[in-house]
């Protein structure tokens, strides 16, 4: 996407659409609830709402900024594009998700040129709602990103835009992936055992739980949540409206 091209197709786009399904909102409404109680852990759900001295209900404080969960770590191998990129994509995600292979396949390409141009900046985590063969998955693909093949490796796990079985996911399976994508193999096998590889697979999968993250795929696109595999014109829309914003310092 060159630099005179991208305007004009933010202009043509237009301002941004949530025009998505009523229980998507409702599902969104919840994660930001789930944050809202965890960041005030003295109320309860049923307390969340201020009140004045006089006991009468006040308008509920500032909601949190979910910004604050972007890593913007340079040395994230689970990430592209540069780490002050104007807007930031985090995707919560799952190997064994068939909706999770079918954005990959459909969507994230497209947010691949964002990230190429400078615009975005992707950060993926895996939450592993299926148990062991998606942990595995995971670990396997983050001992790929130490050999600089994250985005290689996690398309190889989805082929078509579908999901490998749990049989697929086998340790052996993985080895396979890994030999054809030309990684080397023993450090391949090491990493993916690693007891710090396991500790960063599980604390990201941690962190979407308290999060509030029950399905996957989910999001937070600037902070904002987007859950499920919404359309492409969705992702695409709301980057080009907050890319304009950041153009004209809003």
């Amino acid at each position: 996407m060159s630099e005179q091209a991208k305007p004009a197709s933010r202009a043509k786009r237009g301002v941004r659409s949530w025009l998505v399904p009523g229980g998507i909102i409702v599902i969104a409404g919840l994660l930001l609830a789930t944050v809202i109680v965890q960041a005030q852990p003295e109320q309860s759900a049923t307390t969340a709402v201020n009140e004045s001295a006089d006991g009468s209900a006040t308008a509920p404080s500032e909601l949190p900024d979910l910004t604050q969960f972007e890593y913007r770590d340079p040395s994230d191998v689970q990430a592209i594009g540069p780490v002050d990129a104007p807007v930031a994509l985090v995707v919560f995600s799952d190997y064994q998700c068939q909706f999770c292979a079918k954005w990959t396949q459909s969507t994230l390409p497209e947010m691949m040129k964002y990230a190429e141009a400078g615009d975005l900046r992707i950060e993926w985590r895996d939450i592993n709602m299926y148990g062991e063969a998606s942990d595995r998955a995971s670990r396997a693909a983050h001992a790929a990103g130490l050999q600089s093949k994250f985005w290689e490796y996690h398309n190889a796990l989805y082929p078509n835009g579908t999901h490998r079985s749990e049989a697929e996911l086998s340790l052996d399976a993985l080895v396979t992936v890994a030999t054809e994508l030309g990684l080397d193999t023993e450090k391949f096998v090491a990493d993916l055992n690693s007891p710090a590889v396991l500790a960063t697979i599980n604390k990201r999968a941690e962190e979407a739980r308290q999060l509030g993250v029950t399905g996957t795929p989910s999001f937070l696109l600037n902070g904002e949540p987007i859950v499920g595999a919404q359309p492409t014109a969705l992702f695409v829309d709301t980057i080009d409206s907050l890319l304009l914003d950041a153009e004209s310092g809003q």
